[in-house]
Parts: C-alpha cells; structure tokens; sequence
C-alpha cells in the first residue's frame, strides 16, 4: 500500500479504528510531528479529542537516522540494547545525544503547548498515533511515559510499520492497528508518495483546529 500522503494515510487508519468512535473517553495522542497529520484525520473520523505526545528520537552519533532509543514527557529513557551493545556506545555518548534531544523535546512542548495544560490521560482510552514505526524505540518511549499517567488502555495505531516492531510493542499494549506491514519494509518514507517534513506551523495549525471540539470532549469525559 503506498499513501498519496499523512493525511490520506490517517484517513486509512481511521477506518480500523471505528470501534472507538463516539466515546467520551477517547483520546487521540499523536507523535510530532509527522504523526499531527494521519492522527487529526483519526481523531475527526472518531469525534476525539486530540493532542500531542513529545518524543525525541536517541541517534547514533554520527548516524542521526539510526534509533539507539528515544526520550519522552516525564524523565523516560528506552534504549534499543541491540544497537547499543553492538555499536559498543559508552554512556557518555549516549548522555551527550540524551541531553542535546531533551533541549529539543522541552523546546517543542513549549511551541506546541504554550500555556495550554496538558490532557487528562487518567482512566481513558489513549490512541498513540504516529506515520509509521521502523525500531519502533520513540513509541516505546511513549507508550512507558504514559503508562506513569495510567490510561484505562493503550492503543498504537500506525499506517505503516515493520511486521517485527508492530508484534513487539503488541506484547506492551493493549491493542496495535497497524493497517499495512510490508516486507521487505525499507523505510517508514517508502511507502509515502508525499513524506514531506511536517513544520511546526502546520502542527499548530491542526491543533488550533481541533482544539475547540478536543475541549468539549474531554468536559464530557470529566462530568
């Protein structure tokens, strides 16, 4: 399956996902940026809430697109022990790429959140979404960081991921919708006709367009 791009994709992955649609406890998380676009298509097929879950990606030195693990909201750490153990990565290494990442992630929660408190995650149904899972290291950073807040259930919902990151993180949630794994997978990119880089405006942008409706939502949930 090859996507025209996110959005078509989000709206893919929103059609196995209508078992959630039109409930009060729902809410959709995506991963920025590439994940704002295919999770404002699921949210709005779902009439969810949505938001955004701040995940930086851990590089290899001198390899920046190879995961040795990821950094999330709230001090969480995953490594990819595979990788670092091959490699032969001294913790100093990866506490240099830890600190300079954890600039970045407090950096894009000020941009993205601003004053805006996060969402209430305690006891409802959290669909994490991102535009794809290759190690699947930064939505395994995210999945441990938000179990801390302890959702009633964790959902990964992705368009396209390699089969063996798919099955593994489904042993660590309570659902996985990955709506094509090909083989070989050769990249998360491969399978977009678009992949074009998601910029900060156009993630403020879909926000500020669900925001209303995300507000009315959650006050549902509350009462």
């Amino acid at each position: 399956m090859l996507f025209a791009n996110r959005h078509e994709a989000g709206a893919v992955l929103a059609g196995l996902l209508k078992h959630y649609a039109n409930r009060p406890d729902v809410l959709v998380l995506a991963l920025p940026r590439g994940g704002l676009p295919v999770a404002f298509e699921v949210a709005q097929a779902l009439n969810a809430p949505l938001d955004v879950f701040v995940v930086r990606k851990l590089g290899v030195p001198g390899h920046d697109e190879l995961a040795m693990g990821a950094i999330a909201t709230g001090g969480v750490r995953v490594l990819n022990d595979d990788v670092v153990g091959y490699l032969g990565l001294s913790d100093e290494a990866i506490d240099r790429v830890m600190e300079k990442e954890k600039r970045e992630l407090e950096r894009r929660e000020r941009i993205y959140r601003g004053n805006r408190a996060p969402p209430k995650v305690q006891g409802r149904a959290v669909i994490l979404v991102d535009d794809g899972l290759a190690t699947g290291s930064t939505m395994r950073a995210a999945v441990a960081a938000l179990r801390k807040q302890q959702p009633s259930r964790i959902v990964v919902a992705v368009p396209v991921a390699a089969l063996e990151a798919c099955e593994e993180l489904g042993s660590e949630v309570d659902e996985t919708v990955c709506a094509a794994t090909p083989q070989p997978f050769l990249g998360v990119g491969r399978w977009y006709r678009d992949f074009s880089q998601t910029t900060d405006e156009e993630v403020h942008e879909l926000l500020a367009r669900s925001a209303n409706f995300g507000d009315k939502m959650t006050k549902e949930f509350v009462k």
